[in-house]
């Protein structure tokens, strides 16, 4: 990825503005859950509940076709938080990958005061150059974390390189809408040469050659999107303390516009390696 990325979303000091945050949200920092966490580490459209909802297609509920524990690599992993919430919640064990050194320095601190470090581990990583085996796990997870990526072939080869044959890839990834340009600013992208975005049908057809089968396709832009009369984020929310108001204001107008004119499409995507 290019550098330009990194820059883009690499924040100086912020492990002790998200304590600050959360102190401050009056959270107890000794006496912290997953569940609480979920305002300030869930950083993609729709928070923990379509965190669950993609966990409920992947199959991880029910463990349907996956090993016990599931081993899971989440790619862009952030701040941490689906990790730790199918950690938790499904008893994965999960590998978070992440590019930006300040996001996992923050998630392993988090990992760690929940008492989940035995079972989840956060690395500095580049998606288009994977540094694990071929075949290394059972669910290849990924929330949100492509658009500023071109080479998005590159990118689905990795995924197919590193899971295992009758694996599971799940997704949650903004589209090209049915309408385009963009509108900018947006969470991901100041203007249009950081994003890039392929409609949901050159997707389909792009995972498809790398030896995917579909297993379901949701449609979630409206649950995952910042409608008109959504309440503001609240001070600890992972936007506005990664954000700042006035960026996160301007995003916002901008978000609502892509929504309502259908300029944008976000999918959750299950898909099985053959």
């Amino acid at each position: 990825m290019a550098e330009s990325s990194e820059s883009y979303w690499e924040r100086a000091d912020l492990v002790q503005t998200v304590l600050d945050a959360l102190a401050a949200a009056g959270l107890d920092l000794d006496r912290l859950d997953v569940d609480q966490l979920a305002v300030t580490d869930q950083f993609h459209g729709g928070g923990k509940a379509v965190t669950l909802r993609l966990a409920e297609l992947a199959g991880l509920a029910d463990g349907a076709s996956l090993a016990s524990p599931p081993r899971v690599l989440d790619v862009g992993g952030g701040l941490g938080g689906p990790a730790r919430m199918l950690a938790t919640r499904f008893g994965c064990t999960v590998t978070a990958l992440d590019l930006t050194p300040s996001y996992v320095e923050v998630a392993q601190v988090l990992t760690g005061k929940v008492g989940l470090a035995d079972r989840v581990q956060h690395l500095v990583g580049d998606a288009l150059d994977l540094p694990f085996d071929d075949g290394s796990f059972d669910v290849v997870w990924t929330q949100n974390s492509g658009m500023n990526i071109a080479d998005k072939e590159t990118l689905y080869r990795g995924f197919a390189r590193v899971l295992r044959r009758g694996g599971t890839l799940a997704f949650q990834e903004p589209m090209a809408g049915e309408v385009t340009p963009l509108h900018f600013p947006i969470m991901w992208a100041d203007d249009e040469s950081s994003s890039f975005l392929r409609t949901p049908e050159e997707m389909r057809s792009l995972i498809g050659g790398f030896g995917f089968l579909e297993r379901a396709w949701e449609i979630v832009t409206e649950t995952t999107s910042l409608s008109s009369t959504a309440s503001p984020p609240p001070a600890h929310s992972v936007q506005r303390i990664i954000m700042g108001e006035a960026r996160l204001a301007a995003m916002t107008v901008a978000g609502r516009r892509n929504l309502a004119e259908r300029r944008v499409a976000t999918v959750h995507g299950v898909f099985t390696k053959e």
